[in-house]
């Protein structure tokens, strides 16, 4: 018997951020600003500073790893309380989109820090010290999507995509297959040399030479078998156990921008997330 587990992190970003102007003071929006035939709203102002802010990070006026301005700054600029804009970094923090440091204020959210490496590889040692696998790059090459990858992706099928399988190994041991479709419009020039080249985590590189920033996933979890051709990458007999995880990945705007189906060997490993 199959089993499907949804895990959806709580980094979702409010779709406000790409109707606010940034340069503006905030409108709260309530029962007089409502649009027709819709029912009334209401935004706490707080939420409006945040999505203001989000855009800001979206249109990349703070890039990945910059200082944003100071909570006193951000309230000056938007017209609102220091509290107010508090609040709001709150919860851009909460969601790993801003890193408060103390005494240095609030930078944008990288993939490069070590503190990010394991947000979205889930998958630890039974025993000892998680630490990041070694990388080794299969194959990449350019693709018609597939209509089932293009609905995944918001694209149109037949749509360029790019297609990347690698295997990630432990200390030597085979233990993640992945394969990743990506939007070949915004992963243009990524090939194999350059995977191979980058030392860093993937999403790093995605960040910092395609300007596309992971903020939130959606997965599904499936028990499943490997068969000839998985058994052969990751050195296991055919019918090894082995955990299937399905994800989408999101940049701003709730844009998916990565459809990748994992194989994971958990005979030392356990996959691990937090409810909450």
């Amino acid at each position: 018997m199959s089993f499907v587990v949804k895990l959806r992190s709580m980094n979702s970003i409010s779709s406000t951020a790409n109707n606010q102007n940034s340069s503006a003071a905030p409108q709260v929006v309530g029962i007089g600003n409502s649009l027709p035939g819709t029912s009334p709203t209401f935004s706490p102002l707080y939420q409006q500073i945040k999505a203001l802010i989000t855009q800001g990070l979206q249109s990349g006026e703070w890039k990945p790893g910059e200082l944003i301005p100071s909570e006193n700054e951000l309230a000056i600029r938007f017209k609102v309380s220091q509290g107010t804009v508090r609040k709001a970094i709150d919860e851009l923090s909460a969601e790993n989109l801003v890193v408060r440091r103390q005494g240095k204020g609030t930078f944008v959210a990288t993939h490069h820090e070590a503190r990010s490496q394991f947000r979205f590889l889930r998958l630890l040692p039974d025993e000892g010290v998680p630490h990041y696998p070694e990388n080794k790059i299969v194959e990449v090459k350019r693709l018609r999507a597939p209509a089932e990858v293009a609905r995944s992706l918001n694209i149109k099928s037949g749509d360029s995509v790019v297609f990347l399988r690698r295997v990630l190994s432990f200390s030597g041991v085979p233990t993640i297959l992945d394969e990743l479709w990506l939007p070949g419009v915004i992963f243009k020039g990524l090939t194999a040399e350059r995977l191979n080249e980058y030392k860093g985590p993937m999403y790093g590189l995605f960040e910092t030479e395609f300007g596309t920033h992971m903020i939130r996933a959606s997965e599904e979890i499936r028990a499943v078998c490997a068969d000839q051709f998985v058994s052969q990458l990751l050195n296991v007999s055919v019918g090894t156990p082995l955990l299937n995880v399905e994800r989408v990945s999101f940049t701003y705007g709730d844009k998916p921008v990565e459809l990748r189906r994992g194989l994971y060997l958990t005979s030392a490993y356990h996959y691990q997330n937090e409810l909450s």
